[in-house]
């Protein structure tokens, strides 16, 4: 019987150093050596600051930015270290009430919109705090942001075109546009 239980303490031991230890330091090491960006947060930096990150969605309010979809991430939703969506079902009520109230609000906050509202600004993503909007959703957004901007529809809308990325690997995913990153180049835009 002692000899087993020398045998379980060595291989605890040994097996604590290996995956407890060498494992999670080479892992680390080899992402920072390959991935740099990706291993340190996927970091946005502006005129040396950073201002964001390109995987973390952000709350927008001004009328001149683009808005990214609803979080339910932690109690006033965008909360990165809470997230989650809401976990109503398709008959909860308040779930009901929060898209229906959210609709109306899309609708009084781009009231030249000319086409429907685009189901990712209604509906919050899994995690909470998805940074990408559908192209449609950025399009729906478009005369809003250049009213409260003073631009030209036309130079919003080529912003949004330019803004649009792939799929990822040509076949992955849908076509999305990254709220912050977007913002940035409206910034710049604006800035001239």
């Amino acid at each position: 019987m002692l000899k087993h239980f020398g045998t379980s303490v060595r291989i605890t031991i040994v097996s604590v150093i290996l995956f407890g230890l060498i494992y999670p330091f080479a892992m680390t090491g080899a992402a920072q050596v390959l991935f740099p960006s990706q291993a340190n947060g996927s970091l946005v930096s502006d005129g040396g600051r950073v201002v964001g990150s390109r995987i973390i969605g952000e709350l927008w309010t001004k009328p001149g930015d683009f808005q990214g979809r609803p979080s339910a991430a932690g109690k006033n939703g965008y909360d990165p270290t809470s997230t989650g969506g809401t976990n109503y079902g398709p008959t909860s009520k308040k779930l009901m009430d929060a898209t229906k109230a959210t609709l109306i609000a899309l609708r009084r906050a781009n009231p030249d919109a000319t086409v429907p509202v685009p189901i990712d600004l209604i509906t919050s993503s899994a995690s909470g705090i998805d940074p990408d909007i559908s192209p449609d959703a950025a399009y729906f957004q478009v005369p809003r942001v250049a009213k409260a901007r003073g631009l030209s529809i036309a130079d919003v809308d080529a912003l949004v075109r330019r803004s649009i990325q792939g799929r990822t690997f040509g076949v992955l995913g849908e076509p999305r546009v990254n709220v912050l990153e977007l913002n940035l180049a409206l910034d710049a835009m604006t800035s001239r």
